[in-house]
C-alpha cells in the first residue's frame, strides 16, 4: 500500500516565501508614495485656507486700495504646520506654499519645489488687483494650481 503525502514540501514552502518577498518588494515603495501623497494633502489644505482669505479680500476691496506682497493676512513664514515650511503671497494674490520635505518624507540630495495657487479674473486673465483697478472688488472666477520640483510628483492631480 502506498502512503499519501500530507502537508507541504520544503520546495513548495520556498516558492511561497519567494512570492511573498516579490509582492512585498513591489508594495512597499507604492505604500511610501501613497503616504507622502496623503501628507501632501495638508500642503494643499494650507493653500486652500489662504485662498478663501484672498477671495474674500478681493471681493470687498476698495478701488483705491493697492494690495502688497505678503499683505493679505494669511501668510506665515515661521512653520505654520508640520508639513508646511512657509506660505507667501504675491501682490496679485498668488499663493506659494513651500512644504517641509523632511516631515513629508521626501528625501534626497536637496529636495525642492513649491505649490502655487493663482487666481484668475476670467478664463484667461490672471487677477492683478495691484496694477488693475478693475480687478479690485471683482469676483475670482477660477484658481489654478501648479507644482514644481519634487512636489510635482506628490501633488494632487489638479496641481500637476
Amino acid at each position: 500500500m502506498r502512503s499519501v503525502q500530507k502537508g507541504f514540501t520544503l520546495i513548495e514552502l520556498m516558492i511561497v516565501v519567494a512570492i511573498i518577498g516579490i509582492l512585498a518588494a513591489v508594495a512597499l515603495p507604492a505604500y511610501k508614495d501613497y503616504t507622502i501623497k496623503a501628507r501632501a494633502a495638508e500642503v494643499v489644505l494650507a493653500a486652500s485656507q489662504c485662498r478663501t482669505t484672498i477671495s474674500e479680500a478681493v471681493q470687498t476691496m476698495r478701488a483705491d486700495y493697492v494690495p502688497t506682497a505678503n499683505g493679505w493676512g494669511c501668510e506665515n513664514s515661521s512653520n505654520p504646520t508640520k508639513m508646511v515650511a512657509s506660505i507667501t503671497t504675491s501682490a496679485n494674490g498668488a499663493i506659494t506654499v513651500t512644504p517641509n520635505f523632511t516631515n513629508l518624507g521626501i528625501s534626497g540630495a536637496s529636495p525642492s519645489g513649491t505649490l502655487v495657487l493663482t487666481p484668475y479674473f476670467d478664463a484667461s486673465t490672471v487677477l492683478a488687483p495691484s496694477t488693475n483697478a478693475a480687478h479690485r472688488g471683482a469676483q475670482i472666477t477660477e484658481w489654478r494650481c501648479t507644482s514644481s520640483g519634487d512636489m510635482a510628483k506628490y501633488a494632487p492631480g489638479s496641481c500637476k
